[in-house]
């Protein structure tokens, strides 16, 4: 009797181990389908997050309110960049604290390579802070690359020939997925090429020297100046928007966020009206990547209308 009690008690218990095996095959398996991301700036989570689906969890650490390519993480931060399986960058000069942290060679991806010999330099920039930012100037490479939908197209390309490497039987999704981004990136470009193929040649002001890979792909007649959307110009900076107005008399100022009014009343007394056009380099306050665009983009129609 007692040896069919002990018989019934080990069967219970080999069933209960390999349950419990079971369990813990289930979690490593599914732990290690999903390949963990972190990236430098928000478009680069956007298109990551399109291309990846559920085979991804993609984050972007830094806090809302400051521009990503001149933050700089704390330890903690940078310990969880460096347990990422993917690390993703935008290259151009972008993310200078990246050179200063010890990351995983093997996990990073510059998802410009493919595009180096088209980045765009800036020379003469002026130093300037942003609020309470640190100095900083916008020389050397221009770094906004993703608002070309071009190039966006081939970021997006390097993420997700990164996932292909990592889960190459998932390589039909990837593709598919990006697609589908790639579709919504080249509506963008053709809605952009209509807007200033009306506006060829006519002159316009940008409100920060962000805007060089829109300029060059739509071949826009711009000059840029170094105004904050949150800050009243000062007399100087005042002069020097009419002083270029002279020789280049531009109707339209681009801003990367809504101006203050008093900004946007003492331009239409110049006849220069506001239009935002938002980079979009850190997470919006609503929305994502695609509205972002998108409404730029009716900014652009309603202002240069």
């Amino acid at each position: 009797m007692n040896q069919m009690k002990f018989q019934a008690l080990e069967k219970i218990f080999i069933i209960v181990l390999i349950a419990i095996a079971s369990m813990f095959s289930f979690v490593d398996i599914k732990a290690e389908s999903i390949v963990q991301i972190y990236t430098v700036n928000y478009p680069l989570k956007y298109f990551a997050e399109r291309i990846g689906g559920e085979l991804v969890e993609v984050y972007f650490p830094a806090p809302s309110g400051v521009d990503p390519v001149y933050w700089f993480p704390g330890a903690d931060v940078v310990r969880e960049y460096q347990k990422a399986d993917l690390i993703l960058l935008n290259g151009a000069g972008y993310a200078k604290w990246i050179k200063k942290a010890t990351l995983p060679r093997s996990k990073l991806v510059n998802t410009s390579k493919s595009f180096k010999d088209q980045y765009l330099y800036i020379q003469n920039s002026v130093t300037h802070s942003h609020g309470t930012g640190e100095n900083h100037s916008h020389g050397e490479i221009a770094f906004t690359t993703w608002i070309d939908p071009e190039l966006a197209i081939k970021q997006s390309e390097e993420i997700k020939n990164s996932l292909i490497k990592i889960h190459p039987d998932n390589n039909k999704v990837f593709e598919a997925n990006f697609s589908s981004l790639k579709n919504d990136l080249i509506k963008i470009d053709n809605m952009l090429k209509d807007i200033f193929a009306k506006y060829t040649d006519k002159p316009l002001i940008a409100s920060h020297p962000v805007y060089q890979y829109l300029q060059r792909r739509y071949q826009l007649n711009l000059k840029s100046v170094q105004w904050e959307p949150d800050e009243y110009p000062n007399p100087e900076q005042w002069l020097e928007v009419e002083k270029i107005l002279k020789t280049h008399n531009a109707s339209i100022m681009i801003w990367e966020d809504i101006p203050l009014s008093q900004s946007m009343n003492k331009l239409k007394e110049l006849n220069v009206n506001s239009v935002v056009f938002r980079p979009c380099g850190n997470v919006p306050d609503n929305g994502d990547y695609l509205s972002v665009m998108n409404s730029n983009i009716n900014n652009l129609r309603n202002g240069i209308n």
